[in-house]
């Protein structure tokens, strides 16, 4: 008998796509976010230049993500993104990750025609009693690419003949 940590689904499920990393470590003591984060030389934007923002609670009052004793951040992306024509990405938190204090909300993104600026992540902060360091390169969303295409599911009842290649498959 084995574990998850050798579970080909398991594994390929954490691995599929590709991360984006934290840019730079994030210190969190009783509730305050704190860095140091020098930008890269030849830098420029008029895009925001720290790691993090945050997001007013208004904006997801009346949501599953609003609790008066949490917050919505949101992870600023120094990176474009640029999918191949007719691929979108969907943006998720780490897959199988749930040691993180936060989680990353999903979004889906025309990356093939989006892809001049970056897109940032917003993402709950759910552990109030969090404080250490996250470091430089946490995973904070995966990015998994998805085929825009027109298609049909079918639901049907399960036949015999399905089970019985089921069994013998």
């Amino acid at each position: 008998m084995y574990g998850v940590k050798q579970c080909p689904p398991f594994i390929d499920a954490m691995i599929y796509g590709f991360l984006i990393p934290l840019a730079t470590d994030l210190t969190v003591q009783d509730g305050a976010f704190d860095w140091n984060f020098e930008l890269p030389r030849g830098f420029v934007s008029e895009h925001p230049l720290s790691p993090i923002g945050f997001y007013e609670p208004n904006q997801v009052a009346g949501t599953p993500f609003f609790d008066d004793d949490r917050f919505i951040i949101k992870f600023n992306n120094f990176w474009t993104i640029q999918a191949p024509p007719g691929y979108s990405l969907l943006f998720t938190h780490p897959i199988n990750r749930a040691d993180l204090p936060f989680t990353t909300l999903t979004g889906l993104v025309d990356c093939d025609a989006f892809h001049d600026a970056p897109i940032h992540f917003p993402a709950r902060w759910h552990d109030a009693d969090f404080n250490g360091v996250l470091p430089r390169g946490t995973p904070i969303a995966q990015c998994v690419p998805v085929r825009r295409e027109n298609w049909a599911g079918h639901i049907g009842a399960l036949t015999r003949e399905a089970r019985t290649r089921d069994r013998n498959g």
